[in-house]
């Protein structure tokens, strides 16, 4: 049968996105192998492949809510942020207070950080008298810093964890950036006022496609489950007119795709090191956490990229009782993942099992104007959705020409607590 319509998102299987218990992860790491008993009930698994934390303010959550997907999800606040500092691992200080207390600081510097947190937050693009003085649209991180004196340390963790940059190219860039993610951050974290800014859902990420798919069914979206080898069809002009599966073809005038379906209109741009570790207890020196994230800033590390710790136990419900999930990602600078990733298993402590993967990254270099194909960047090594998500944001505007609008009422939105 052919149908046609207006635009057709392909999407891998689910099993892309996480596995749904520990039987599945042995099939994709160990072979045929069954995973040890010791490790509970196989179908109490639900283990991400992209492990990734959402800002309880941040964007996505308010696209959650402007597509009215949140009343198919039930999320819970992750219980700690840390960030790791001349071999240590330190809760990142999110409020002026805070800063006040953290080991990460002297005396002296305590009150240089805290006078900058407090222009942070103080700071608004529509009142002047914020300001003191400085464009941030001119004024480069780098110059904003130094105004209060700020050290290296300091700096590092402000940057990496606060502010969420990937690498240190923001210092030479407009501060406003910075400044508008470390407000982000306060006012996720200010949302639940536990021990982080990040919400995840109960049973993992799956949730979310099947969550979305419930909403397409409401508006009249069909899904077309478990096809092979999906064959995008141009026209004599390189226009998208279909995809083509198991000699059917869905016509279309549009094409959304991740880079695997369209290997020829994208380029790599970089590989991700994951480790995959099934643990009995929490991380160690995050106050018990049994979801956390943890920063490794590329300094402290000697790197040219950050390092990322993600944990989740079964207070998500994506483990059994007693086991926890945690995941070690960087963007790999070498070919040997399980040395890259050393910084950060060292700070798991004892393990049950533990799995190694890469793969690659590709960016689209098409113009979607000329051939109607809309193609996503592959996932980066970050343990939040943040940068993801601009990426869906920039391919809705690319698609219908619009802007979605989510100046949303968060504080009206009960969907996002547990």
């Amino acid at each position: 049968m052919v149908e046609s319509v207006h635009h057709l998102i392909l999407s891998r299987s689910p099993s892309a996105i996480y596995l749904k218990a520990s039987d599945e992860l042995w099939k994709r790491f160990r072979g045929d192998d069954k995973p040890p008993a010791h490790l509970g009930s196989s179908r109490d698994y639900n283990v991400d492949m992209v492990p990734k934390f959402m800002m309880a303010n941040g964007t996505l959550v308010r696209v959650l809510i402007h597509t009215d997907v949140t009343k198919y999800l039930y999320f819970k606040a992750v219980d700690g942020s840390f960030v790791y500092n001349k071999g240590k691992v330190h809760k990142v200080p999110a409020t002026d207070m805070e800063a006040l207390k953290s080991p990460l600081m002297g005396l002296f510097e305590k009150r240089r950080a805290r006078k900058f947190i407090l222009y942070v937050q103080d700071y608004s693009e529509t009142d002047p008298k914020t300001y003191e003085g400085m464009d941030l649209t001119r004024v480069t991180t780098r110059d904003l810093i130094a105004k209060y004196g700020l050290d290296d340390n300091t700096v590092d963790f402000i940057g990496h964890a606060l502010a969420l940059h990937r690498d240190d190219r923001y210092l030479n860039e407009p501060a406003l950036d910075t400044v508008k993610r470390m407000k982000l951050y306060a006012e996720s974290f200010a949302r639940f006022q536990g021990g982080s800014p990040y919400i995840y859902p109960l049973y993992g990420l799956g949730e979310l496609p099947q969550a979305f798919a419930r909403l397409s069914a409401v508006y009249g979206g069909t899904y077309m489950l478990n096809k092979p080898e999906c064959k995008v069809e141009f026209n004599e002009e390189g226009k998208i007119i279909g995809v083509t599966s198991e000699g059917e073809t869905a016509k279309c005038k549009k094409v959304v795709c991740d880079p695997s379906y369209l290997p020829n209109k994208v380029r790599k741009v970089g590989k991700v090191a994951r480790a995959i570790a099934i643990m009995s207890h929490p991380i160690p020196n995050t106050n018990e956490s049994h979801s956390v994230q943890v920063i490794l800033p590329q300094k402290q590390l000697g790197r040219r990229s950050d390092m990322y710790l993600f944990c989740c136990s079964y207070s998500h419900n994506v483990a059994p009782k007693g086991k926890f999930i945690a995941f070690v990602s960087t963007d790999a600078e070498t070919d040997h993942p399980e040395t890259e990733l050393k910084p950060g298993i060292d700070l798991l402590g004892p393990v049950d099992e533990i799995f190694f993967e890469t793969y690659d990254r590709y960016e689209p270099v098409n113009e979607p104007t000329l051939d109607n194909c809309f193609i996503s960047t592959s996932y980066d090594a970050t343990t939040h959705f943040e940068s993801t998500v601009l990426d869906v944001l920039n391919m809705y505007t690319l698609i219908t020409g619009k802007v979605l609008d989510l100046s949303v009422d968060l504080s009206a939105a009960s969907a996002a607590e547990e």
